[in-house]
C-alpha cells in the first residue's frame, strides 16, 4: 500500500510559554483534497508553515513523500508547492520572468514551462498581464501568479493558505477546477479557507482545529453528518467560547 503524500504525525509548536499547536497528526492521501478549517488564531497558518518547512516544529514530524521536512528539506519541498495567505512576490519583475525564475528553481525544461505557463495563464485570465510588472497586480492578479508558478513543477502536494481570496467568481472557478484535476491525477491538496461553502463542495476530508488542537477529522460528509459545514464549524467555535467562559 502506498504511503500517504503528507504525513504530520503528533506536531507540536510553541512560542515561547505557549502551545500554538499541540498534538496535531493528519494525512492527506494521494487523490485527497484535505480542507483545513478553524477560527483565526486556531493555528491553521502555523501548522501549514511548518509542513513546507518554512519553520521549525516543537515536537512530532512532518513528511511529504517520505521525506522528512527538517531531516530532508530540499527533498521534502522538491514535491510540494505552497501558496501563502498573502501573495509576496517579486514586484521589479514581470510576470512572465516571475515564472520563468520559479521554473529554474524547480528544474523545469523549456518545452514544458511554455506549454504550462501558457495554458494554466489562460485558465486563470492572465496572459494579457504576463509581460506587466508584477508590481503593479492586484491583489486577485498576485495570487493567480503565484498559482500559477506554483503549479509549473507539477508537484505532488499542493498546499494552499486561503488561496480563494482575492479571486473573482471567474477565477474561484477555475482554481476549483484545477485542484480537483490535481487530485484526480493523483496528486494532494491541503488547504485551509474562511469560504465554508466551498471546503464543504470540493473537499473529500476535512480538519478542524480549534485552540491549537485537532477536534474533527474525517470524510466531508461524516463531519458533516445532517448538517452544513458551516453549522459544524460555528458548534465546535460556541464549544471552545463556552469552556473558556466557564459555562
Amino acid at each position: 500500500m502506498a504511503r500517504p503524500i503528507l504525513e504530520v504525525e503528533h506536531f507540536t509548536k510553541r512560542y515561547g510559554d505557549k502551545v500554538a499547536v499541540r498534538d496535531v497528526s493528519l494525512t492527506v492521501e494521494a487523490g485527497d483534497i484535505l480542507g483545513f478549517i478553524g477560527h483565526n488564531g486556531a493555528g491553521k497558518t502555523t501548522l501549514i508553515r511548518s509542513v513546507v518547512g518554512a519553520q521549525p516544529a516543537s515536537g512530532g514530524q512532518v513528511r511529504v513523500c517520505g521525506a522528512d521536512v527538517a531531516r530532508e528539506p530540499v527533498a521534502a519541498k522538491r514535491r510540494l508547492a505552497y501558496v501563502p495567505d498573502n501573495p509576496d512576490v517579486y514586484e521589479f519583475m514581470t510576470g512572465i520572468q516571475y515564472l520563468d525564475f520559479m521554473a529554474d528553481v524547480f528544474g523545469v525544461d523549456a518545452a514544458t514551462r511554455r506549454a504550462r505557463i501558457a495554458e494554466l495563464a489562460e485558465r486563470l485570465e492572465l496572459t494579457s498581464a504576463l509581460g506587466d510588472l508584477a508590481g503593479s497586480y492586484s491583489h486577485g492578479m498576485r495570487q493567480k501568479l503565484v498559482l500559477v508558478g506554483a503549479l509549473l513543477h507539477d508537484p505532488d502536494l499542493l498546499v494552499l493558505d486561503e488561496p480563494f481570496v482575492g479571486l473573482d467568481p471567474a477565477a474561484s472557478h477555475e482554481l476549483k477546477a484545477l485542484l480537483r484535476e490535481r487530485a484526480e491525477a493523483g496528486g494532494a491538496v491541503f488547504f485551509s479557507s474562511h469560504v465554508l461553502e466551498v471546503v464543504e463542495r470540493l473537499c473529500d476530508r476535512v480538519a478542524v482545529i480549534r485552540a491549537g488542537e485537532l477536534v474533527a477529522l474525517g470524510p466531508t460528509d461524516e463531519v458533516c453528518g445532517s448538517e452544513s459545514l458551516e453549522d459544524v464549524f460555528l458548534e465546535l467555535v460556541e464549544g471552545s467560547r463556552d469552556e473558556r467562559g466557564g459555562r
